[in-house]
């Protein structure tokens, strides 16, 4: 399926930013959205299984969230940020180490095969 052919098919307040076979089971990969790169994590098996936030490390001011190692911290899905391996959470993007320290957060769907971000 063509990205393009999938782009018609979104409604006015979702971008498509890729396809679901773009999507990597348990890791993240990294669009371009509304001007900023956007970490996009899929985990199959939850009730929630696509998450997004922002790519860059707040810590340390580099773009590799999506680099990041998923698990769970107290039962809450996280993502470690590769240098510093602060642990943010997918859900709200609040570190769990440092509150002062939040990733952006995006909501996200899949629509058929489109991955779709809302836009702002």
């Amino acid at each position: 399926m063509n990205l393009s052919n999938v782009a018609v098919k979104a409604r006015e307040n979702w971008q498509v930013v890729c396809l679901a076979q773009d999507l990597v089971a348990d890791s993240g990969v990294v669009v371009w959205h509304d001007g900023a790169q956007v970490a996009l994590f899929y985990l199959p098996g939850h009730a929630q299984p696509l998450y997004a936030v922002d790519n860059r490390d707040p810590r340390s001011g580099a773009n590799i969230i999506g680099r990041g190692l998923v698990g769970s911290v107290q039962g809450e899905l996280v993502v470690a940020a590769p240098l510093y391996k602060q642990h943010f959470s997918l859900q709200s993007g609040v570190c769990l180490e440092d509150a002062g320290q939040q990733l952006r957060v995006w909501p996200v769907r899949l629509n058929g095969e489109a991955v779709e971000l809302a836009v702002a």
